[in-house]
């Protein structure tokens, strides 16, 4: 496995921390243990994909290391597992209300614990695919722009347009309300040109009007001031 999963396991039983360890690492995982929250937060706890948590430990438990891993911007999003002899229905909420992402009662197989493991990396993984496929994608009703494919649909129809007039349209409508000054527009379209003219931005936004038919009037002229696409 070229790209290791870091799972950090927390809790008080070395002898159940090895054991894990042990099958986990067998499954291609970098894995890491503490025996206490205490130990834990000595840790870079940002470096890890998912947290393997008990709940009753020493001085700090487990529910405990969860609120604080929440609250913290670097690690808010790492997922949590707790494994745990509580198997109050109390229990299970309050940890599921912190945030996290499973909830396993003692004693479990170590089966168990592996799969749950491989199910919650995936969907993060599957989400985190998702936003940025999201994020190559800009979209105004049904007028979309794929970053990625360089292209501009309306209904599913193909716009073609060249290149800067393509970057003009991605740098107005991933910024929709942002009002640019034709200098701006310049600096961050035809940064490679070394002379241009405000008037090639004038000809261009008059040609995307014209292609973008109906979202053209969303491309309005602050006069003396410069182009910005509206709502």
């Amino acid at each position: 496995m070229t790209d290791r999963k870091r799972i950090l396991i927390v809790d008080d039983e070395p002898t159940l921390c090895e054991v894990l360890r042990f099958n986990l690492e067998a499954e291609g995982y970098e894995v890491h243990t503490a025996n206490s929250a205490e130990d834990a937060l000595t840790m870079d706890l940002s470096s890890f994909n998912l947290v393997l948590l008990d709940i009753m430990m020493g001085e700090v438990s487990g529910i405990q290391l969860a609120s604080i891993m929440k609250k913290r911007k670097d690690t808010a999003d790492i997922p949590i597992i707790f494994c745990t002899a509580k198997d109050s229905v109390d229990d299970m909420v309050q940890g599921l209300e912190l945030g996290a992402d499973d909830y396993i009662t003692k004693p479990y197989s170590v089966k168990n614990i592996i799969a749950r493991v491989k199910t919650v990396l995936r969907r993060v993984a599957a989400a985190k695919t998702n936003t940025e496929n999201e994020n190559d994608v800009i979209t105004f009703e049904k007028l979309k722009i794929s970053l990625p494919n360089k292209v501009c649909t309306i209904d599913d129809n193909e716009i073609k347009m060249p290149k800067k007039e393509f970057e003009l349209l991605v740098l107005l409508l991933s910024n929709r309300g942002r009002l640019f000054s034709r200098q701006e527009i310049l600096n961050r379209v035809w940064s490679d040109e070394v002379v241009v003219l405000y008037r090639v931005v004038d000809v261009n936004i008059t040609r995307l009007r014209t292609k973008l038919g109906d979202y053209g009037k969303h491309i309005v002229t602050k006069t003396g001031y410069g182009y910005v696409f509206t709502d």
